[in-house]
């Protein structure tokens, strides 16, 4: 007699954890720049932009989208690297939701 042991295998998934970039204000960094920036990096409306920008003025930081971690961290990048090469100390910050 032979015997057959049957597998199950139940695979454990979650959905990823999402994380929040939001831009900072700051004394230095125009009105102009943070819907430009917003617009190319966040692919938001000028209006959104605008909206956000009135919100970091305004709040001290305005919230530009929320995303997996890696995707979070690579826009804060981008928005600081621009921000460098046109000479503004603008910083974003990461967080988790």
């Amino acid at each position: 007699m032979s015997t057959q042991l049957e597998s199950k295998t139940e695979l454990a998934t979650s959905e990823p954890k999402m994380f929040a970039v939001f831009m900072l204000n700051d004394d230095y960094t125009t009105w102009e720049f943070c819907i430009k920036i917003i617009n190319a990096v966040f692919h938001k409306t000028i209006a959104e932009a605008d909206a956000i920008t009135h919100d970091i003025h305004t709040k001290g930081k305005g919230l530009c989208g929320i995303y997996t971690y890696e995707i979070a961290e690579t826009k804060a990048f981008m928005v600081r690297d621009q921000a460098r090469k046109e000479g503004f100390p603008m910083r974003c910050s990461v967080e988790e939701q």
